[in-house]
């Protein structure tokens, strides 16, 4: 059976500061950092011993990754980067406080753009420092590839495409994976693996540091989910 551990990162500096952050760098604060121990100590707890680590290329999901995987003593395995594991591109979004946006907006469209399914926020303009563009890690990927907004159903597209071309194939395999992504990236997946409606992701918040468990048959059947928590 191959089973899948899927983990959002920990809280970050921006989400401590009820900034939307999107595919900006920051770092994990003080809290993050501790529930990505307390997911480590979860999966310690639960026998968890992933056989491949996946990440996408953003430091929060990384530095939960390895502080999880430090907790648990299993830092051995790969840890394998791609960056369809992203978070969602948040636009002209990006770095604003989401008060501020929801005052503007109102908050019929701020929640279509912030729980719905097809509506992104508005782009970056051309020209943007904060575009990927200018961002050096991007460097060698395709212009056309890197987004200046985006809404969950693009998110959907990039990260499926990594799900069944890098991690699927494990899965199969009977190997354990863990996947340290972000709060989008993640409903994505469970969108398509829970096999849930554009409605019904509306409402589907993945909790930060406690991990998401995926149990599949050689077929890719799903036969069991769980959620992962602390001892109470």
């Amino acid at each position: 059976m191959g089973m899948l551990i899927l983990l959002r990162h920990g809280q970050s500096v921006y989400n401590q500061k009820n900034i939307f952050t999107g595919w900006t760098d920051v770092e994990l604060s003080e809290q993050g950092r501790q529930e990505a121990r307390r997911a480590g100590e979860i999966l310690r707890r639960e026998g968890l011993l992933p056989d491949r680590c996946f990440t996408s290329w953003l430091k929060r999901a990384i530095h939960t990754a390895q502080i999880a995987l430090a907790t648990m003593e299993w830092e051995q395995i790969d840890c394998l980067k791609d960056w369809r594991l992203n978070e969602r591109h948040y636009g002209a979004w990006q770095g604003r406080n989401k008060d501020e946006v929801k005052s503007e907006v109102g908050d019929e469209h701020f929640l279509a753009v912030r729980r719905g399914y097809d509506t992104p926020p508005p782009p970056l303009p051309a020209g943007d420092p904060r575009l990927p563009e200018h961002d050096p890690k991007y460097r060698r990927l395709d212009p056309s590839l890197l987004p200046r907004s985006e809404s969950l159903a693009d998110t959907r597209q990039r990260t499926l495409h990594c799900f069944y071309e890098r991690i699927v194939p494990s899965l199969i395999r009977g190997e354990t994976l863990l996947v340290s992504a972000h709060g989008n990236s993640l409903r994505a997946l469970v969108m398509a693996i829970e096999n849930l409606s554009p409605q019904e992701i509306l409402h589907r918040e993945i909790p930060t540091g406690e991990p998401l468990l995926y149990t599949f048959d050689e077929t890719m059947k799903l036969i069991e989910k769980r959620s992962l928590t602390p001892d109470p």
